[in-house]
């Protein structure tokens, strides 16, 4: 009888390992092939080599690009050099991009730049702040940003509790700020697991000077974060579950979800297209291919438009798409007057003219 218990339970294990397996597989789109949707007046972006995880385009046109991206399990082509922002100012004809200075007090060698989020003061003081995972841990960054200098000034570091394994960041005001979570674990191996058996531990966090605390939770990874141009809603990627929640805003800062908007494609960051409203999101069409990465079959792009995400039916459109023939790795994707840039996790960045 203590034979038999222990094939069955055996049986069982293997079972769900098997289950667990295939159903990972599934959601991350293992058997998906882009189909390319391309334009002639798209361009990789000369100077952007090792990523550009995130773009921030201020309501003037200039663009800041964060670079240099190391996080574990994704692929790092430039393992022992430092990240960077870069800015680039989209009115120009021909734009080019340029690395800002950063202000003396921080620490650049160990400056590991994720999601990003800007602020402009009531005196038009840009202030940029950056997600940071100096040496795996996650802390935000405050900088404010010199336009004539072309330089970011270093305020403060941001750390808490609650703050861990943070993806993307949307500033509300001064030093508050809603974070997505991506992870509930912080080791690498509790990482796999959690991923591996769908726990959906994972949160959104309203952080303030005065108040710290979980608003939203049940995601299988909480990505991306954005808000609505009538600062009404927020929009929230889960990139595992292939989705986009949107999320209403309280007077106490709770969230209280509306809506899932589902896709075919892992989602990554999101940012609002500041004409229209419409959702962008940057994508990958297949995330074997992005864990797994390999030259001669690298991880394609893709980059989308949500229209009336309100509504009961949106409009989902693909802007770009590519096989990783030309981009890899898409995080990104973000629209100034007809111009459109488009970044990734690891690989380069694409501007195109719509």
């Amino acid at each position: 009888m203590g034979k038999l218990m222990a094939l069955i339970l055996l049986g069982a294990g293997l079972a769900l390992v098997g289950e667990r397996f295939l159903t990972l597989r599934e959601r991350m789109n293992a058997y998906r092939e882009v189909e390319s949707v391309e334009s002639q007046n798209c361009h990789l972006i000369e100077g952007i080599e090792n990523g550009s995880e995130d773009i921030d385009i201020l309501p003037s046109g200039l663009a800041f690009i964060s670079n240099g991206l190391k996080y574990p399990g994704m692929p790092d082509l430039a393992p022992d050099e430092p990240g960077r922002i870069f800015l680039m100012d989209l009115n120009e004809q021909n734009p080019r991009v340029q690395e800002l200075n950063i202000s003396d007090g921080f620490d650049k060698a160990s400056f590991n730049p994720h999601g990003m989020s800007t602020f402009i003061d009531k005196d038009q003081t840009v202030y940029l702040y950056v997600v940071n995972h100096p040496h795996m841990d996650s802390t935000v960054e405050i900088f404010k940003f010199e336009e004539q200098q072309r330089s970011l000034v270093y305020l403060k570091t941001i750390k808490h509790e609650l703050l861990k394994s943070v993806n993307d960041i949307v500033v509300l005001g001064p030093e508050q700020f809603y974070a997505t979570r991506d992870h509930y674990f912080t080791n690498f191996f509790l990482v796999l697991l959690e991923w591996f058996m769908d726990l959906r531990w994972t949160q959104v966090l309203f952080y303030s000077p005065k108040e710290v605390k979980v608003v939203a939770r049940g995601f299988s990874s909480a990505n991306g974060i954005t808000i609505s141009l009538d600062k009404k809603y927020i929009y929230v990627a889960d990139v595992s579950d292939k989705n986009i929640h949107v999320m209403k805003i309280h007077d106490n800062w709770d969230l209280t979800q509306l809506k899932v908007i589902q896709l075919d494609t892992l989602v990554d960051n999101l940012t609002v297209d500041p004409d229209t409203g419409d959702i962008l999101a940057g994508c990958h069409p297949n995330a074997i291919k992005l864990l797994m990465y390999n030259t001669e079959d690298p991880p394609g792009s893709e980059a989308l438009r949500i229209r009336n995400a309100l509504s009961e039916k949106p409009m989902i459109s693909t802007m770009y798409a590519n096989n990783g023939s030309v981009l890899q790795g898409s995080s990104v994707a973000s629209v100034y007057r007809g111009k459109l840039l488009i970044g990734t996790v690891f690989h380069k960045a694409l501007y195109c003219e719509l």
